[in-house]
């Protein structure tokens, strides 16, 4: 009988969900879905020291942002309740009793310094294995090294200890990954890892085996930054004798900055000028608030269709990939090896796309809400018609607002470069003309603009193409924006002779 897929998303609330994370979660997600399964929210806060205040609410806010939508878990809760694992404290305990009985666990004595000068004692001999493993735990303060009484003693004194996984010597390690094959490791280049910290708390080795195991997980989807402790785990699996209940892993490639040259970081993203975190994160120590992909304006579908190709390809030409559609395609082997560059021009591509697939009642909100805040009133038809006129030259929502900026605000200066060149007595006359011809008019469509235009710069024998930008600047200011035609249809006769009128008094002829 086929296992019921049951993924995780685990993440520790020790800072801001990077956006890597966002991917991780997603890939989980789309496996669940995918397989008809359950996906599953566990927050991993068993380092107390690093806990961060409103970590984990950042968590839940930009799962639900991006559409992630958990089955059970943190904030939505389930069978295998408590889902933070510093409420599951009181369940470890049992299970690293279960190692130390079976010997595959001992207590260690050893003091932070008493370990460096293992360290360097080993550096100096040339030993290029410095952990605490097969090779120095005999040399060690740990009940293996400890006759019964002498660990008795030290414990009944209150001598702080913590548990560390015994791995035993010269076995070899097999981890079988979806991604990248079957992984075999020497059992003696791993160290003993610690289990049970000195304050009761386990570590992150021991609690996500335990975790896993009681939520009956079947996938392990993960970072490639835990493949190196992913021996360890399987060594757990068998060592509490479930290895016929270890999840299939599978291990994600990195995400790499945008020149493929190491993995990615904040500093980078900083650096180059984009988000590194799903939603603005003000730091708690320094007060830094840096800006988040949801406020910077990129779509949540954008972006997750743009996280999904971090890795993974459909093995198509296809790149625009509702959720529904990334769910039917999406399969681990699919999964690259390779770390992903992270092209943020391809992200904000993907927002292109995006916005441009929307109906231009839709965007209209966008420029709506960017019009209230400047205290502008406009009608939802209006709004939705400019929209439609700048769709293809946006990027962002808060594009609408800034390329329409002229329809609702007569320009007060004009372009330098436009005037310094174009603005001389030719265009002037035309323009003028222009407007009159403008006047007699009982209404004004593009068709109608352009047709006067002809007519006017005809009988002047003048080039058309050569009043175009003079006419475009007098109009809005600058040197580019949409298609003029349609842009002084939306302006209307008025606004538009009245503006040119402005012009020919206010810029002087070069």
């Amino acid at each position: 009988m086929t296992k019921p897929v049951r993924v995780r998303f685990a993440p520790s609330p020790t800072g801001a969900l990077h956006i890597g994370g966002i991917r991780t979660a997603l890939y989980n997600y789309l496996l669940a879905r995918q397989k008809g399964g359950t996906m599953i929210l566990r927050i991993e806060d068993t380092d107390q020291n690093r806990f961060v205040p409103g970590a984990e609410e950042f968590i839940l806010e930009s799962l639900q942002w991006a559409g992630i939508q958990i089955d059970e878990g943190q904030g939505v809760g389930g069978p295998h309740a408590p889902y933070r694992q510093s409420e599951r404290k009181h369940l470890y305990k049992k299970y690293v009793d279960q190692l130390i009985t079976s010997a595959n666990a001992y207590y260690a004595f050893d003091s932070e310094a008493e370990i460096e000068a293992m360290r360097d004692r080993l550096k100096a001999e040339g030993n290029d294995n410095q952990q605490y493993g097969v090779h120095s735990r005999m040399s060690m303060k740990n009940s293996l090294s400890l006759n019964e009484s002498e660990t008795k003693q030290l414990m009944e004194s209150g001598t702080s200890y913590v548990i560390r996984a015994k791995v035993i010597s010269g076995q070899e390690v097999v981890v079988n990954d979806l991604i990248r094959g079957t992984v075999t490791v020497w059992s003696d280049t791993l160290d003993d890892k610690v289990l049970m910290k000195s304050d009761g708390m386990p570590t992150y080795h021991l609690a996500n085996v335990v975790d896993d195991y009681l939520m009956q997980i079947s996938h392990v989807i993960r970072g490639e930054e835990w493949l190196p402790s992913a021996p360890l785990h399987v060594l757990l699996y068998h060592y509490l004798g479930w290895q016929n209940e270890m999840p299939q892993f599978a291990h994600l490639p990195l995400l790499l900055k945008p020149d493929g040259n190491g993995k990615l970081s904040k500093r980078d993203a900083d650096k180059m000028g984009f988000p590194i975190f799903p939603l603005t994160w003000k730091d708690h120590h320094t007060n830094e608030v840096a800006i988040g992909y949801k406020e910077a304006g990129y779509l949540p579908e954008a972006l997750v269709n743009f996280l999904a190709f971090l890795g993974w390809n459909p093995g198509t030409e296809q790149e625009i990939f509702a959720m529904d559609e990334l769910i039917d395609s999406f399969s681990l082997e699919r999964i690259g090896k390779a770390g992903a560059k992270f092209d943020i021009q391809k992200a904000q591509w993907f927002n292109q796309q995006y916005i441009r697939a929307k109906a231009n009642e839709d965007l209209a909100n966008y420029l709506l809400d960017s019009l209230s805040k400047e205290k502008i009133t406009c009608s939802q038809e209006l709004a939705a018609k400019i929209c439609g006129l700048l769709k293809d030259r946006v990027t962002f929502p808060q594009d609408f607002w800034l390329q329409s900026r002229f329809f609702f605000i007569a320009p007060t200066s004009y372009d330098e470069q436009v005037t310094s060149k174009k603005w001389n007595q030719e265009a002037v006359t035309v323009l003028g003309h222009y407007k009159d011809q403008l006047k007699q008019l009982t209404m004004l469509t593009a068709e109608l603009a352009k047709s006067t235009l002809e007519k006017v710069t005809t009988e002047l024998t003048v080039s058309t193409g050569k009043i175009l930008q003079p006419l475009r600047v007098a109009l809005t200011g600058g040197a580019s924006g949409p298609d003029l035609m349609a842009s002084m249809e939306i302006l209307g006769k008025e606004e538009i002779t009245k503006r040119i009128e402005r012009a020919l008094k206010t810029i002087p002829i070069k």
